[in-house]
């Protein structure tokens, strides 16, 4: 499947093929000359902590495994996988890695601590790089253990980055016999900046009939947001939280207005009073809350809970 998909495809190799800070590059090729340490790597979603990781892993010929904490963070999963994992000696005869994604979804009550336990009980023969949107969600206890890199980018350096970043789009179209409108490309990739990993996911979605044009400027939002219906049709937490966690910014206006606006057409005609409700609940404490995201992720919850969909 990873084949098909442009992300996997394309998704370069080698540090220097990183559409990075040249700082970060720096820092990057430094551990993979010195020694990779335990690592957080911390950004918003698609800046390319994953890439990152798996670059200087395969740079460095470590084994690795890839474990999602989204998805597959509960304790028995982690102590299953890095137990039988990390006991076992390496094929290339070095230190072994885990790389721990989104780690920032793990119970910090629980998982967190145990894995913490985890780094401890394996040090000797295996290393974990952990990424997050929010490292403040990662307990202080892993981060004392690791050594923690932010993506940040400079104001000034964000034009050229994007500048970069359009010259590797327009190689992936031409590479797959895409035409497309060079303004198109620009505009999308400053809509979603610097979130690549959706730019390309959304090209290569629309892109499927040959063509780039201004229609994707319109169409991407709502397909975004079916595939957000269809997780809490399905009652799919785990992805419905994933969503919010990769779509969502700090105006979350628009998408509550957006599932008040559709309502008729994806829930059952009953239960329109209660989702409009709960809406309202949600947007007015919108206005008070700390955290955006774990707000909506309240409020979609409850509307996976007790709305009948259709």
């Amino acid at each position: 499947m990873e084949e098909f998909l442009w992300v996997e495809k394309y998704r370069p190799k080698i540090i220097t093929d990183t559409i990075l800070p040249q700082e970060l590059k720096s820092t990057f090729d430094d551990f993979v000359k010195g020694g990779i340490p335990n690592l957080i790597l911390s950004g918003g979603p698609g800046v390319g902590k994953t890439t990152v990781a798996r670059a200087m892993l395969e740079q460095n010929k470590s084994d690795y495994i890839m474990i999602n904490g989204s998805l597959y963070g509960n304790i028995d999963t982690l102590r299953t996988e890095i137990k039988n994992y990390a006991s076992a000696v390496s094929l290339q005869g070095g230190r072994k890695y885990v790389i721990l994604d989104e780690a920032d979804y793990l119970n910090p009550q629980s998982t967190q601590p145990a894995l913490r336990n985890f780094m401890e009980e394996y040090s000797n023969n295996c290393g974990f790089i952990l990424t997050c949107n929010y490292k403040n969600r990662i307990i202080e206890p892993l981060h004392s253990r690791c050594s923690i890199v932010e993506f940040n980018i400079p104001n000034k350096q964000k034009p050229e980055l994007a500048k970069n970043f359009l010259k590797r789009v327009k190689y992936i179209l031409d590479s797959e016999n895409i035409q497309y409108s060079d303004k198109c490309i620009a505009e999308l990739i400053m809509r979603y900046f610097p979130d690549w990993r959706r730019v390309i996911n959304e090209l290569q979605r629309y892109g499927h009939n040959g063509k780039i044009d201004a229609g994707i400027l319109t169409n991407v939002g709502d397909q975004s947001f079916n595939t957000l219906i269809g997780y809490l049709k399905g009652k799919d937490f785990n992805r419905m939280r994933k969503w919010v966690g990769d779509n969502i910014d700090n105006d979350t206006t628009n998408l509550f207005r957006k599932i008040y606006d559709n309502a008729n057409e994806h829930v059952k005609e009953q239960t329109i009073p209660l989702l409009v409700t709960v809406i309202a609940d949600y947007q007015y404490k919108s206005a008070f809350v700390a955290d955006q995201e774990v707000n909506m992720v309240a409020c979609l919850t409850q509307l996976m809970l007790e709305c009948d969909f259709k």
